[in-house]
This record gives C-alpha cells, structure tokens and sequence, in this order.
C-alpha cells in the first residue's frame, strides 16, 4: 500500500477522537482541530470514490457523479454554517474555494509539474472555453454587489431577488457546460481521461477492476455522511474558535476552509501534473472552480430561501476584487496552453498575496 493510501487511513483515527472530545467536554479548541482533521481524511476518501465510481460508471454517468460530488465537502461544510446562520462564512467560503482552484491548485500542480518537465502543454481550447465560462460566473457573481456599490440601492428584498435571478442563470450555465463536456464536444475532455487511464500500472489496473461498483457507491455514501456530521463539530466550535485566534469571519471563510475541504483536490492535480497529465490537471482545477461558482453558489442561494437563512450574492467589495485577480492571473497564464515552474509560483504568489491582504482585511 502506497503512502497517498495509508495517510488518509491514519488520519481516519481523529474520527473518534473527535467524538471523544464532543461527548467528554475537551474543550471547543480540541474538538475545533480534531474534527477538521478528521475532515481531511474523509474529503480525499470522497473524491477517491468519486473517481472510481466516475470510471466504472463511464462517461456520461461519470461525469454526473463527478457534477454532483466533485466538490461534496465544500458544499456539505458550507450547508452546516448556513444551518447555523454563519452567512458571513459560507459567502467568504464561495469566494475561497474559487480563488483556491483558481490559484492554489493549478498553482501547486503547474509548480510540482514544472520542477519533473521544464515545460508541459495542455489543450489551449479547454482552457478558453473554461476561462470564458469562469469570467461569465464571476462576473454574474459580483453583479449584486456592483449594483449596491455603483446606485447606492439599500432594498434587501430588490438585492435578493436579483441573487435569486442570478443563482438560477447559474444553473443553468452549469447544465449547459455540462451538456458541452458530456455530449457535444465530449471529445475535447476524452484525451486526459484516455491518458490517465493509460499510466496507470498493469497491476493497479487489475486491483481496480477487481473493486465493484456497489463497493465503491458504499464509501462515497459513508464518506459523505461522515464529512456531514464532522462538519457539524466543526461548524458547532467555529465561531468562538476562530474568534479566539483572532480571525475574521471573512479570512475564515476565504482561507481556513478551503484549506481544509480541499486538501483531495490538492493530491489529486499534484499527482495528475507529475504524470504529465496537464490537460486533465486544467480540467480538474477549471471545473473545481466551475463547480463552486455554477452550482455550489446557487445551491447555497436556493436552499438559504426555503430554510429560512436567505444568503444572497451581495460579497464584499474586496472579496469581488480578488476573484476578478484571480481569473485574469488564471487565464493570462492557462491561454497560452504551457506550463513551467514559473507559472506555477505567480499563481501561488497571486494567492499567498490575496491571502495575507484578506487576513488584514477587518470586515
């Protein structure tokens, strides 16, 4: 067993040990670390089920599979602060988990690339259509804050219901580039998927194949379940916590958060990059922050209305400046189809800078 196997098994012990903590009275900061390492674990045996599933599964209901968990954690995190009306988090968390896909994947994976290939390509097509479809969501995203910002408009409910209009234009979108990687243009997403299969080792081919699907379905259900009540822990004791370390709910959520629901993405670009699957490396990281913008954002707004947490899309005005940095830096960087090492560290430097300026922040 390989060591990107045995860490998440290891880590797994703080499943319990969080449990502990909540029924013995450890105190919140023992539950605060314990449950968001025990969220670690969980998030990458998720997206390892996800994939599997997604390859088993094929194509079309792969791609589905991936639509609907391709960010779970994220999404179950962000539903467990709305149930306790953290508004202020889950908002600052949409804009983190972008500007981390955005930066802090493709980043690391441009980077880890770059230092085993002194260049590496990718389809400059995928990243056009995919930075073209992030430009239009950022910038539907931020339309609820232009508008107050740029008429002074102080009506909750004019401001609600233009994030509900945007939310479902969102969706939408979603459906539709969804329709464009599965169906229509399927063959422009097919290559990384044909080369990541095809690196993959005679035996570890044989032990995959040897797994079953209902094998798999069963640890991407209790995964999900799992990563739903360690969120809860961890949202129960966020508040105070962070407060105590002197953290804003704004770097809480654009920061802390992402790094926590996102360590899977992390393995998986860095392992796609060093195998040279760059084209699959792009989509994974695009799609992660397409996911976020095109789906988890209208989900939040929609489930907000009918649980009595309405959250709309009215971000802080820095918060509209760092994702508008973000996807220019990104696509600058991605058009041209290569990657070094370089480009790796400007995207990393991009979000290190965004990073401290948003812990300074003092909204």
């Amino acid at each position: 067993m390989s060591i990107r196997n045995i860490i998440p098994l290891v880590l797994l012990i703080f499943i319990p040990v969080s449990i502990a903590a909540k029924l013995l009275g450890w105190g919140d900061f023992t539950i605060f670390v314990t449950s968001a390492l025990a969220i670690v674990p969980l998030s990458i045996w998720l997206s390892t089920a996800t994939e599997k599933v997604a390859v088993v599964t094929g194509p079309s209901v792969g791609g589905l599979v991936n639509a609907i968990f391709g960010n779970a954690t994220a999404l179950i995190i962000s539903l467990a602060a709305l149930k306790r009306g953290l508004i202020d988090i889950v908002q600052a968390s949409i804009t983190g988990s972008i500007l981390s896909a955005l930066l802090l994947l493709l980043g690391l994976a441009m980077f880890a690339g770059g230092l085993r290939y002194k260049e590496q390509e990718f389809k400059p097509v995928l990243a056009r259509v995919n930075g073209s479809s992030m430009t239009l969501a950022v910038t539907a995203i931020a339309l609820p804050t232009m508008v107050i910002y740029t008429s002074n408009i102080g009506d909750a409910i004019a401001i609600h219901n233009l994030s509900l209009v945007v939310a479902t234009i969102l969706i939408i979108v979603y459906g539709l580039t969804l329709l464009f990687s599965l169906k229509t243009h399927s063959y422009l997403y097919q290559v990384g998927l044909v080369d990541e299969r095809a690196s993959e080792s005679p035996p570890e081919e044989s032990q995959e194949k040897s797994l079953s699907l209902i094998f798999w379905i069963g640890i991407l259900l209790a995964s999900t379940i799992a990563v739903a009540f360690e969120s809860e822990l961890f949202i129960d004791v966020i508040e105070p916590e962070t407060q105590r370390l002197g953290l804003t709910p704004l770097f809480t959520g654009v920061i802390l958060i992402p790094l926590i629901s996102d360590v899977a993405g992390f393995v998986t670009v860095v392992r796609l990059a060093i195998k040279n699957q760059m084209d699959l490396t792009v989509s994974t990281t695009t799609g992660d922050s397409l996911l976020i913008a095109l789906f988890v954002a209208p989900v939040l707004v929609f489930v907000g209305q009918f649980t009595g947490h309405p959250i709309d899309l009215n971000f802080n005005a820095f918060e509209v400046v760092a994702l508008a940095i973000a996807v220019t830096v990104n696509n600058l960087i991605s058009f041209g189809g290569r990657s070094n090492w370089l480009d790796g560290t400007l995207l990393l430097a991009t979000y290190v800078v965004l990073g401290v300026a948003f812990y300074y922040h003092p909204a």
